[in-house]
């Protein structure tokens, strides 16, 4: 898993979120660091526990007090130390909303439509009220239904550009089939990814794992979905939920596997549009592609083209009945947001608590205004993913000064020329290697704050009383902005995070990054701080995101984002032997009995954080251009780069969001992720770690990859 999000999306609740770490971040500050935030330090040295030995538990010795101190909300499933940037954006968009509920926005302009629709999400009471009177002609069409050209024009109609496979990896869409817009794989032009679908679990391995935690939990969903169909007033709700499960155990079967999706070499097929119908009948792909707004394209990039045909073959093969309780469910299940309290409760008692063992649902109008950045598996009906750039530009122009901008594209030029240093002096890789890695990290685009170019929302309607209809056309509106790409040349500088978002993006084809505002402030970066603090944190984030491009998928794209090899044989097996030694080392990583980090699953994200962290280290020394750090409360610079680092880390995540992580998320957990200092050699010096100590690896053993 390569090219996405640095932090693994924080997981807020099951309904709303920011991830993705996501990423995606796991995040949240113990209270008593906001003493030393802003101050020379940099650090915080009421998080560490001294007693430990830093070569024994670098990540204890960093965090321990913080550990030990910090409790998670109960509206929370994961705390980590950008939770405190999560905060501050949190205060700052209730600010932002606050005001504009006062004023009185033109008529049509993007300020009415955010106030409008905030609002109606507001206006529980009316939801309540409306019961699913607002679903009425969506059920009508799925009732109608009488054959499979029918259904397939109404799974076609359902399609939603919901999906991610090269910048967040979101590969989870209730839909049968995801659509994602972009230049295609092997570089012939912008046109629709199609994606595997269908689930209401977070993927595959939660219907066919043989675990016992997963068996709880399928005993657990199938129980969800009677309950929440019986509470929405749908007759024959237990044998419907039986049939909606054994449908949903046959989509997961026919399922690729998540290291199958994230193999991007093996993701690159295109097919026309009539070798849909001969490469996977079943399905009328007319009517599908029709009512899907995609009838006149002839060429798709079939991503999961394993199991694009047996999903077209379950089309044919299943009752009609059990696809229309299907479509019924996840059509209710998929904007329980905007619905009635009885199925909001059944939801995230579910989702929320279930899944990720969250007690209480975040309040309301946080989840109102909700950046873009939940788990797939969850609502996706919140202001921000409705109008999530519309928003951005309200708070950029509010919180985000010119001068924290120019001091981030100076931090990150200063990155760049350090990685590019290092690629210069790798004396064992090949000349044209050398120039192709050269090239690529040079035309890096880099987004930093907020996109240069706004989305254009003028073409969206919203209900000031109707949160649910306001949701789908939100939705419809997204797929609309994306499928009007197609065929047009590639724009480099798409952004593909809203700047309200704590988190930051490599993207893979377009050969460029994204850098949110929201990230670009305290805690994670500090304009007054250290910068040995700055470079360990931010710098690291940046560093993180210019290496995805070098990676064991990025390095796949050229500098133009067309994905060829471009390295020698020889090469290409000296950075593959590297790879294989890292998910080794992840390996071993085990939070539980038998189930422990993906080493392979993970591997792009550690490449990234490993080469990061040392173009990061590279850029700081040449900051102080020759000179030594000051000292500072017994600190010394190299000190406070890797004790930063690892406190950018910081986090405690529930057992149950564990899970879901080691299962579905190619970043390892924050804990872990600390541990790649123990590839930099500057680590062992800065420490004085020695043979004997428990985080000791032989020179030999770390991993240098670039």
């Amino acid at each position: 898993m390569t090219m996405r999000k640095i932090l693994p999306a924080l997981l807020l609740t099951a309904t709303a979120l920011a991830g993705p770490i996501a990423c995606n971040v796991p995040g949240a500050n113990a209270p008593a660091s906001e003493a030393t935030t802003g101050t020379a330090l940099g650090i915080r040295t009421d998080w560490m526990d001294k007693t430990v030995k830093p070569g024994d538990d670098f990540y204890a010795y960093a965090n321990g007090a913080w550990m030990k101190n910090t409790q998670i909300p109960g509206d929370r499933s994961s705390v980590s130390s950008s939770f405190e940037s999560q905060k501050t954006t949190e205060a700052n968009m209730g600010e932002l909303i606050a005001g504009l509920l006062k004023s009185e926005p033109a008529a049509g302009s993007d300020a009415a439509k955010i106030k409008d629709y905030y609002n109606a999400f507001m206006d529980t009471a009316a939801i309540d009220a409306a019961g699913l009177k607002p679903v009425q002609a969506d059920l009508a069409r799925f009732s109608a239904i009488r054959d499979v050209a029918g259904l397939s024009k109404v799974l076609g109609e359902q399609v939603r550009a919901d999906v991610d496979p090269l910048n967040s990896t979101n590969f989870a869409t209730e839909n049968l089939f995801g659509i994602f817009v972009t230049q295609s794989l092997a570089g012939n032009g912008v046109m629709p990814y199609i994606l595997q679908g269908g689930l209401g679990m977070p993927e595959r391995e939660y219907y066919l794992a043989a675990d016992p935690k997963m068996a709880g939990l399928r005993d657990k969903y199938r129980a969800y979905i009677a309950q929440f169909l019986t509470d929405a007033g749908i007759p024959d709700a237990a044998a419907k939920a039986q049939r909606i499960y054994d449908l949903e155990m046959k989509i997961a079967q026919a399922h690729m596997t998540r290291d199958e999706s994230d193999d991007w070499n093996k993701r690159a097929s295109e097919w026309g549009s009539a070798d849909l119908a001969s490469k996977a009948p079943g399905i009328d792909w007319n009517a599908f592609l029709g009512a899907a707004q995609l009838g006149g394209q002839q060429t798709f990039a079939v991503y999961h083209d394993g199991s694009v045909p047996k999903l077209s073959a379950l089309v044919a093969s299943q009752p009609l009945d059990a696809w229309k309780d299907w479509l019924i469910f996840h059509q209710l299940n998929s904007h329980a947001e905007v619905l009635p309290a009885k199925l909001r409760a059944d939801h995230f008692a579910f989702y929320g608590t279930a899944l990720q063992g969250t007690t209480q649902d975040l309040a309301r109008d946080k989840r109102a205004i909700a950046a873009s950045s939940r788990p797939p598996y969850s609502n996706a009906v919140a202001l921000g993913d409705a109008m999530g750039d519309a928003v951005g530009k309200l708070y950029v122009e509010k919180y985000f000064p010119a001068s924290a901008k120019a001091q981030i594209e100076d931090m990150v030029g200063n990155i760049k020329s350090a990685f590019a240093k290092r690629v210069e002096g790798i004396t064992t890789l090949a000349p044209e290697t050398k120039k192709e890695a050269l090239a690529k990290v040079n035309s890096i685009v880099v987004g930093v704050g907020y996109p240069d170019k706004w989305t254009d929302y003028s073409a969206l309607t919203v209900d000031p009383h109707n949160a649910y209809a306001n949701a789908i056309a939100g939705e419809k509106a997204r797929y609309a902005q994306q499928i009007a790409k197609i065929g047009k040349p590639l724009d480099r500088s798409e952004w593909w995070m809203n700047a309200q978002l704590v988190n930051a993006v490599n993207l893979p084809v377009q050969n460029a990054l994204n850098f949110p505002a929201a990230i670009l402030q305290k805690p994670d970066f500090d304009p007054a701080a250290d910068p040995a603090a700055n470079y360990g944190a931010t710098g690291a984030t940046i560093g993180h995101e210019i290496s995805h491009s070098f990676d064991n998928g990025g390095a796949m794209f050229d500098a133009t984002g067309k994905m060829r090899n471009w390295w020698t044989p020889a090469d290409l097996s000296r950075f593959e032997q590297s790879g294989n030694m890292l998910a080794q080392q992840y390996d071993t990583y085990a939070p539980f009995p038998g189930m422990h980090v993906d080493g392979k699953m993970t591997l792009g994200e550690n490449i990234a954080d490993v080469v990061g962290l040392q173009a990061a280290y590279d850029a700081y020394r040449a900051s102080l251009k020759g000179k030594e750090a000051p000292v500072i409360d017994g600190f010394t610079g190299d000190q406070r780069f890797f004790i930063a680092f690892a406190q950018s880390w910081a986090t405690k995540m529930r057992d149950e969001l564990m899970r879901v992580r080691l299962a579905t998320d190619g970043h390892a957990p924050g804990m872990y992720r600390a541990l790649t200092v123990r590839n930099l050699d500057a680590w062992y010096k800065a420490f004085d770690v020695q043979p004997g100590d428990k985080l000791f690896l032989a020179p030999e053993k770390r991993v240098k990859v670039w």
